[in-house]
C-alpha cells in the first residue's frame, strides 16, 4: 500500500553506510535516500559514511551513538555477517533492530582490460600453479567477495586458505588497485564494476549466478565448469532500543519505498534483484544466515 504523500512522511532519517564512498552499501544508502525523497516518504535524509573492518566499525559506532533513536538506520548485508565473525567483533547484527532485506546481487570477478587471463580456466590454472601469485582485490575479510574467491579456489582444486586476498574498505579503493594493475583480479558486486565494464577498462572472468543475467554478458562460473553460486544481499536496520510503534513506522516507510516504481527502476539499472523481506520473517532469516555463514567461513579456512 502506497502512502498518500509528504503528510505521512518521516520528519527526518539518518542512514549510516558503514563503508567508504563508491561501494555497494554507499550506493544502497544513497539510492534509499533518493527514492524516499522522490516518493515524499521522508523530508530530511542524511547519509553518513563510516568505513572499516567490513562494516563492524560503523556498526559499533551506530550502536554506541544511536540506541533508542527512531530516526537512525544503518545499511548492511551478507558482507557484514561474515565480517562480524572474521573480525571477532564485540558487536553483531543481533544487537540492532532488523527491518528488511532489500536487494540481492551476484558477485563478479574482473581483470584489467590488458590482463592475459581470459576465462575461469585461465584463472584456475594460475591458482593451481601458485595460489599466492593471484592477488584478489575485494571487500572486507570474511565478506561475500572473500567467500566467493574461496569457493572458486575450492572448485579449482586449491586450498581456499592459500588464496592471497587483499581486503579494501570501499569499492573505490579496490577499483583503483585493479585499474592500476596492482592486483590480479577484482571481486565485487556487479554494480561496483558496471561502469568500467561498459567503458572496457576491465573484463569479466565470471559471475556467481546459476544462469546468465540479462544485464550483463559475463559468463557464469557454473557454465564454465566451476560450482560457484553465491548472492550478496543488502538490508536496512534500525537502532536498538526503539519501540514497536517506531519500528512499525520505519517498516511501513521502507515497505512503501520498496514497492515504488522509482526504487525498482534503480534496481534494474544497477543489476540488483528485488529480494524484499521484512519484519519477523527477515529477523529469522538473518539469524539463520549468521549460523550458516559461520560454517562456510570455517570450511574455507577463513576463520578457525
Amino acid at each position: 500500500m502506497l502512502l498518500a504523500g509528504p503528510a505521512l512522511a518521516l520528519d527526518s532519517l539518518k542512514i549510516m553506510a558503514p563503508a567508504g564512498p563508491g561501494g555497494g552499501w554507499d550506493q544502497t544508502a544513497r539510492t534509499i535516500q533518493a527514492t524516499l525523497q522522490a516518493e515524499g516518504l521522508a523530508s530530511n535524509i542524511q547519509v553518513e559514511n563510516v568505513a572499516g573492518a567490513g562494516g563492524t566499525i560503523g556498526l559499533q559506532q551506530f550502536i554506541n551513538t544511536s540506541t533508542g533513536d527512531p530516526t537512525a538506520t544503518i545499511v548492511g548485508g551478507y558482507v557484514m555477517v561474515g565480517a562480524v565473525i572474521a573480525n571477532a567483533s564485540p558487536v553483531g547484527l543481533a544487537d540492532i533492530t532488523p527491518l528488511a532485506r532489500l536487494t540481492g546481487e551476484y558477485v563478479i570477478v574482473v581483470v584489467p582490460a590488458e590482463s592475459p587471463l581470459q576465462n575461469a580456466d585461465d584463472l584456475a590454472e594460475m591458482l593451481r600453479n601458485d595460489p599466492g601469485s593471484v592477488t584478489w582485490a575485494g571487500g572486507s575479510a570474511g565478506g561475500v567477495d572473500h567467500i566467493a574467491a574461496g569457493i572458486f579456489a575450492k572448485a579449482a582444486g586449491v586450498d581456499p586458505a592459500l588464496i592471497n586476498y587483499i581486503p579494501y574498505a570501499g569499492g573505490g579503493e579496490a577499483l583503483a588497485a585493479i585499474l592500476g594493475n596492482q592486483v590480479t583480479v577484482g571481486v565485487s558486486g556487479y554494480s561496483e564494476f558496471s561502469g568500467q565494464l561498459d567503458a572496457g577498462t576491465v573484463r569479466a572472468i565470471g559471475i556467481t549466478a546459476l544462469e546468465a543475467q540479462e544485464y550483463t554478458d559475463a559468463p557464469t562460473f557454473v557454465e564454465q565448469g566451476y560450482a560457484v553460486d553465491i548472492q550478496n544481499w543488502r538490508m536496512i536496520a534500525a537502532a536498538p532500543g526503539i519501540s514497536d510503534d517506531e519500528r512499525n513506522e520505519l517498516l511501513t516507510t521502507i515497505r512503501t519505498m520498496a514497492s515504488s516504481d522509482a526504487w525498482n527502476d534503480e534496481l534494474r539499472t544497477k543489476g540488483w534483484v528485488n529480494t524484499y523481506m521484512d519484519g519477523d520473517h527477515f529477523a529469522d532469516y538473518l539469524a539463520n544466515e549468521i549460523v550458516a555463514t559461520t560454517a562456510i567461513l570455517e570450511e574455507l579456512g577463513i576463520v578457525e
